[in-house]
């Protein structure tokens, strides 16, 4: 076997290729048969890197396509304007919702400037919509745009601004909405909110009505004894009066009545006489009870919303207590103990409603208790006066006692109550800076409790 040489000859170097080529077999010294199999090692190796670079480089491009896909379906499925510029604001992309909103295809859209296809009278807001800026500053603003026909509908446009890798402003994001759609939608919602406190309003007047109701049926319970007695006593001195007057006669000599002693006898006199005095003073004290109903219900009914007064806590809890049982079925076993001396700053009107409420609930939650016993407490505790409204009833239910002071929550049945009345409650303490709260007492019954600053 012939042994190859090296040669630097371009003519051998041929001959080199031709018996590389050549069916024949070639013999290489050792060293040299050493490097040609190194070169074809390294030709494999990077034969295989590249195909598995070009499997890797399909696979890539693959889920760029379907990411590219999924952005454009997205992009077009937007029902907002979308409008890509770059720096120096020309178009570089648009969804269709824009393309509907100017009346114009893609091609006739992108690489224009913005300016050539917005409304002429906007050209003064564009400015600051495409100023190059950081990243979080997001720019809103509003904009017409020239459509086929005229000028489009106002648009609330949002401006986000981009950044390429290296942190440069490249251009922003403009997205928009008719602002007609946001009016409407915002009208729409105004309405249905009116709506709402109009509601409300009127079953905060009714559930007023139908205290200011119970408060007048406690007042007309209050009013009919002394006025009764008054009455009573009226009657009984207009008798005494004509008795009176057919004596005086007789004696002055106007009629025969013969015996004056005989007639004082017979007219009872003297024990009209004596009758005077107690008739007279249990019509003034009626009077004066009265009076005193009177002006503890106009107390009560004009005090002006918000007006602050030194009000009594014995007379407030005492009148009350008392007009608000005068209106219930239920008798109950009713304990008043309020330390003598508490005072406290506050409107004395919306506090006899909280008083009130508080003990008409309680009662109404013993009507199936058979010796129902009511508990309304004053006590001083430090710079505050504690207000207690006990009773034996079953107490509050776990399920409703958080949610007892929320409006409208109500567990009476249809017709009994609007559920506004301890919401009001808890408003007014609130604003006499306390905090109205509920528990249940380990021996059964509830205790509503609240305490406000001392006057």
């Amino acid at each position: 076997m012939s042994k190859a040489t090296h040669s630097p000859d371009a003519s051998e170097a041929d001959s080199l290729l031709k018996l590389v080529t050549s069916r024949g077999a070639i013999e290489f010294d050792h060293e040299r048969e050493g490097a040609w199999i190194e070169v074809i090692r390294k030709m494999d190796e990077v034969y295989s890197d590249l195909l598995r670079y070009e499997v890797d480089l399909e696979h890539k491009n693959a889920e760029l396509e379907e990411a590219q896909a999924f952005v454009t379906n997205v992009i077009e499925s937007v029902s907002d304007i979308l409008i890509v510029c770059d720096a120096k604001g020309l178009v570089q992309q648009v969804n269709s919702a824009f393309q509907r909103t100017l009346g114009r295809g893609n091609d006739e859209i992108v690489g224009r400037k913005m300016a050539d296809i917005i409304d002429a009278a906007d050209t003064a807001k564009l400015a600051s919509l495409l100023k190059p800026r950081a990243t979080s500053d997001v720019v809103d603003g509003e904009l017409r745009f020239s459509a086929d026909g005229g000028s489009s509908d106002l648009f609330a446009i949002n401006s986000s601004p981009r950044h390429d890798h290296r942190g440069r402003f490249i251009g922003v994001v403009l997205t928009g909405r008719p602002i007609g759609e946001l009016r409407r939608a915002y009208e729409a919602l105004h309405k249905a909110h009116h709506e709402l406190q109009r509601a409300q309003r009127q079953l905060v007047e009714q559930e007023k009505m139908a205290s200011l109701g119970r408060l007048v049926a406690g007042v007309a319970h209050e009013l009919n004894n002394p006025i009764s007695f008054v009455y009573g006593n009226i009657h009984a001195l207009t008798r005494y009066r004509t008795a009176i007057m057919t004596y005086l006669d007789a004696i002055h000599g106007n009629t025969e009545a013969g015996d004056p002693a005989a007639l004082r006898k017979s007219l009872r006199i003297d024990d009209i006489l004596d009758d005077f005095g107690p008739l007279i003073e249990g019509t003034m004290e009626g009077a004066v009870r009265i009076s005193e109903i009177v002006k503890n219900l106009r107390r009560l009914s004009f005090s002006k919303l918000g007006e602050v007064e030194r009000v009594n806590i014995e007379r407030l809890i005492n009148t009350a207590v008392l007009w608000a049982v005068r209106t219930r079925h239920v008798r109950a076993d009713v304990q008043i103990e309020v330390e003598p001396g508490l005072w406290i700053s506050g409107n004395e009107g919306q506090l006899h409603q909280v008083i009130v409420n508080l003990v008409e609930n309680a009662i109404d939650a013993m009507r199936n208790t058979e010796q129902p016993r009511l508990v309304v407490s004053a006590a001083r505790r430090g710079n505050e006066i504690l207000f207690r409204i006990s009773d034996n009833g079953p107490g509050i239910h776990k399920d409703h006692i958080s949610h007892i002071f929320e409006p409208f929550f109500t567990t009476k049945q249809v017709g009994e109550g609007t559920g506004l009345g301890l919401w009001i409650s808890y408003g007014i303490v609130r604003e006499h800076g306390g905090e109205l709260s509920a528990v249940n007492e380990s021996d059964g019954g509830a205790t509503f409790s609240f305490a406000l600053p001392a006057a």
